[in-house]
């Protein structure tokens, strides 16, 4: 599965939670990007990002929907399969599609199966206080997650389009006790996407777990973006938080190191890569 797993001896021992939580201790940014298959891993895990995300956003990227619905978890485990066969480093953690973990029974079949079929390390899954039961199941069977809130992209028909979530004080702070208790629950590291600077910021120092950020401004533990959108593929209007690391770079594994290289100088993001 992991060739990683048997490289013990390597310069840079692959990446776990207790890496994650230790970087995070030493408020050194943790670097992550999405992949969906085995080429763009490689470049992605030998310029040195920390955790590589298959996420559903491949339903927008690589199957070309509007939205990531009609993902599935047999997609999930496709490209997660891909991926992991060619990871040395980086910390693989796969999205729960939509509908994929509506019980905690479900929640827990469909991450053993994205964990034994396709390799992942740490299963992904959008919600606030309304997981915190699937969470729990999760953590009691030792399946860790990540928690991911404030723009939900699964949620999106309900929210009403891609939105920045936590501008006003309620929602921001039931986004707090939200992330407060997932943490509770189990959750090793949570995703906030989309929300103002002051809303990352508090609730990376309210939590003890990594936080990782998406728009969500420069005071989080980490960074993620979109693969293809660093790499100027994406095509279209670009979310605000997006940057363009292929046009001085020159090439895809130039963008891809000079995108980490500027997550851990804090260079990015920049003031105009985030929201108030």
């Amino acid at each position: 599965m992991y060739t990683q797993l048997q490289q013990r001896e390597m310069d840079s021992p692959p990446v776990n939670v207790a890496t994650l939580r230790r970087m995070k201790a030493d408020r050194e940014p943790i670097a992550c990007l999405t992949a969906y298959d085995a080429s763009f891993a490689m470049l992605v895990d030998a310029a040195g990002a920390d955790l590589i995300l298959v996420g559903d956003s491949l339903g927008m990227v690589i199957q070309g929907h509007d939205t990531t619905v009609p993902v599935t978890v047999e997609d999930i485990i496709y490209h997660c399969r891909h991926v992991a066969r060619r990871l040395r480093r980086a910390f693989l953690v796969a999205d729960m599609p939509f509908m994929s973990y509506t019980t905690p029974e479900q929640a827990l079949g469909n991450a053993v199966r994205l964990m034994q079929e396709g390799g992942a390390m740490m299963v992904k899954l959008e919600g606030g206080a309304g997981q915190v039961s699937v969470v729990e199941h999760l953590a009691r069977h030792d399946i860790p997650v990540c928690a991911h809130l404030g723009l939900k992209p699964q949620s999106v028909h309900k929210i009403g389009g891609f939105r920045v979530q936590g501008r006003d004080r309620s929602a921001a702070d039931r986004m707090l006790e939200d992330a407060r208790a997932l943490q509770e629950a189990g959750a090793d590291l949570v995703l906030l996407e989309c929300v103002p600077n002051d809303v990352g910021g508090a609730i990376t120092r309210a939590l003890d777990v990594p936080v990782i950020g998406i728009g969500a401004g420069p005071d989080v533990n980490g960074q993620i973006l979109v693969l293809y959108d660093i790499l100027d593929i994406t095509q279209g209007r670009k979310p605000r938080f997006v940057r363009d690391f292929m046009a001085a770079a020159g090439s895809p594994a130039g963008a891809i190191r000079a995108y980490v290289e500027a997550v851990k100088d804090r260079s990015y993001p920049a003031p105009e890569h985030c929201f108030s």
